[in-house]
């Protein structure tokens, strides 16, 4: 498998969902080593000085005022990852570990860290060995950047802590003796360019985003799957109604649906004389609502792949004067407005399609389906609490879309006196996400239900497409089964976008533009 090579401050949104999914080793563009050696060489001088200069010859945060001596460079480099390693919780997953380490390839690559190449190489070792350092969830606020989890990382470097090693658990030291990868011996800032920065928050808010771009894409088709299983209008999709108001993520989730519901013989049957005038909300403004989650994301993804190529620890190596400046770009602060804009695009995907549910499973709403969309209803209870659930899971996404952003605490001797919050901001989006690929799923369940109630007419090729990949694992309900299972199945075709490939419509909406 050929490696992804990352040229620093150039990365897409798209290179790193493919390291988010894990296609191949990554490496650096080897023309970033000319800046990474000219950075290091302004620190290695700075070290050997007298003259003061913060995380280089001093302590650390509210300790930097006491100046080390040269002979104890290294030392202070290993105490600082080791003092730092305060992490708790489960480890984070492989997937948030891999996109994590990576960020840091594509920070220090800038050639402003003042490291080693050897650190460098040392990462990419590790990233194709498949060695994983064990970073514990919690223990971030955001700033001075995810000092915890990234010192996990750090202490690995250093043959300290834990690591996994192709997914199996074991002391660092171990897995990279047996990866013929030799720990780092830190010099000076190496330590310090290791911990500081935004690398986790980033990454899991990355993953956040990724698999809420697959979950919007994936309500659409569900969403134009109830509107034909309520035989809803499609007048509400005409292109002029969108480029009047001219949000552009409105426009290409109308364009979407509209692809999907072409040629349906179900929308045909009932575009004259039909007594109805307008359709729930839930079916006539999905364009404005997810149009509007769609260009939330969008800026959530803008912001975030700016900082995926952002270098953010602190101080920083300004080569083109020699200096060495301390600053404050390791505050993640715009990460944690990214993150609770994603969190509320999903809320909002799945307060929509939760109403959507709720329409198809009403009789006095659904235009004639059976309650519950059982055939025999009484003696069976079809999809009344499958329903239920998606509820809970709306209401509890509601609850989690709270901002992170707005709450800070002062720490470090009150040094580091406002922070982010951005790692757990972030880290909900999972969870969220997660909810989110319920409720689909529960809208895919319902949709296909009830489109097999409109036969013998039919529904449109990419629709029924997507009916058939869900068909082959999960047959239509007759007598009243325990819909858990199915319900699973239906939201690994979400999570894993098999159902937004079966349309043949993939990828459905873009989420960054390509030049």
């Amino acid at each position: 498998m050929s490696a992804i090579v990352l040229t620093p401050g150039k990365v897409s949104l798209a290179q790193l969902e493919a390291i988010y999914r894990g296609a191949g080793p990554v490496r650096l563009d080897r023309e970033a080593q000319t800046a990474v050696v000219a950075a290091m060489e302004i620190v290695a001088k700075a070290a050997a000085s007298d003259v003061p200069v913060y995380g280089v010859n001093t302590g650390f945060g509210k300790l930097a005022s006491v100046a080390i001596a040269p002979e104890d460079t290294a030392e202070l480099q290993r105490n600082l990852v080791r003092s730092h390693c305060a992490g708790v919780g489960e480890p984070a997953r492989s997937e948030i570990v891999r996109l994590m380490m990576a960020l840091k390839l594509l920070s220090l690559g800038r050639g402003a860290s003042g490291v080693r190449w050897q650190v460098i190489e040392l990462i990419e070792g590790m990233l194709a060995a498949d060695l994983l350092p064990v970073i514990p969830e919690k223990g971030s606020v955001g700033a001075s950047g995810d000092l915890a989890p990234l010192a996990h990382m750090a202490a690995t470097m250093i043959g300290e802590g834990e690591a996994t090693l192709a997914g199996q658990r074991m002391a660092a030291s171990e897995a990279l003796a047996a990866s013929n990868l030799q720990p780092l011996t830190l010099v000076a800032k190496e330590g310090l360019a290791l911990i500081n920065g935004t690398q986790f928050c980033t990454a899991l808010a990355l993953a956040g985003l990724f698999e809420a771009w697959r979950n919007l894409q994936a309500s659409t088709v569900t969403s134009a799957l109830s509107t034909d299983a309520i035989m809803g209008s499609t007048a509400p999709l005409r292109p002029e109604l969108h480029e009047l108001r001219g949000h552009r993520g409105q426009i290409d989730v109308a364009a979407a649906m509209r692809a999907l519901l072409e040629h349906s013989e179900i929308r045909e049957s009932h575009r004259d004389d039909d007594h109805r005038v307008q359709d729930p909300y839930c079916i006539r403004c999905q364009p404005q609502v997810a149009g509007a989650a769609c260009d939330l994301l969008r800026q959530a993804g803008a912001t975030l792949a700016i900082e995926a190529n952002a270098v953010t620890d602190n101080p920083l190596v300004i080569t083109e004067t020699a200096q060495i400046l301390s600053g404050g770009n390791f505050h993640g602060e715009p990460v944690a407005f990214a993150a609770d804009q994603i969190a509320l695009a999903l809320a909002e995907i799945g307060a929509i399609a939760q109403r959507r549910i709720a329409l198809m499973v009403d009789p006095a709403l659904s235009f004639d389906l059976p309650p519950f969309l059982t055939p025999d209803p009484g003696l069976n209870s079809g999809y009344m609490i499958a329903e239920v659930t998606a509820a809970a899971l709306m209401s509890e996404n509601k609850h989690l879309a709270n901002p992170c952003s707005t709450d800070s605490t002062p720490t470090s001797a009150n040094q580091e006196d406002h922070v982010s919050m951005a790692a757990h901001g972030a880290q909900r989006l999972m969870r969220m996400n997660e909810n989110l690929g319920h409720i689909v799923a529960v809208e895919l369940l319902c949709a296909a239900q009830g489109i097999a109630f409109r036969a013998p007419l039919k529904t449109s090729k990419p629709l029924q497409a997507a009916i058939t990949r869900l068909r082959r694992e999960v047959p239509a309900l007759g007598a009243d089964r325990a819909p858990a299972p199915d319900m699973a199945i239906a939201s690994t075709l979400v999570s894993n976008g098999d159902l937004i490939s079966a349309t043949g419509h993939a990828p459905l909406i873009v989420l960054e533009e390509t030049t």
